[in-house]
């Protein structure tokens, strides 16, 4: 079981009419998990002291880019869907191209919450999933 917090590495990718991020990551459960945390940093700026509940879910995909797709998209219908805010991530296992994880969440709150950012979709537009030598790479692409 792995669990990270807010110490996520990304940065942003400029990207005409839309915007992307590049993460990195020691392997492929962090990169996952860095990726959720980085779109949700990228939508709102979360409270870490606000009572959370836990919400399990199981993903799969074709492939390691089909499934990093199907993962965040997940988390957004989350946001725009539920309007659910994520604030940690646990992925329980990683296997195959199955992720199956638990995320803490709390109810959005208009007068608390202030948005940075609307993203409408993840998109499949030069999604990429990558091992290198010491670490795995992520680039991913967002509809605003």
């Amino acid at each position: 079981m792995v669990q990270y917090k807010k110490m996520i590495q990304y940065k942003l990718i400029d990207h005409t009419a839309d915007f992307g991020i590049q993460v990195t990551a020691e392997n492929k459960k962090t990169l996952f998990v860095n990726a959720a945390l980085a779109m949700f940093d990228l939508i709102a700026d979360t409270d870490k002291n606000r009572e959370t509940q836990n919400l399990f879910l199981d993903i799969s995909g074709d492939d390691w880019p089909d499934l990093m797709v199907n993962w965040l998209r997940e988390m957004l219908y989350l946001w725009n869907g539920e309007e659910k805010l994520i604030t940690a991530v646990t992925i329980e296992n990683l296997t195959g191209y199955e992720i199956k994880a638990c995320v803490l969440w709390y109810p959005f709150d208009p007068d608390k919450d202030k948005i940075k950012n609307e993203i409408k979709a993840v998109t499949y537009h030069q999604i990429a999933v990558t091992q290198r030598s010491h670490d795995w790479n992520a680039r991913i692409i967002f509809d605003i």
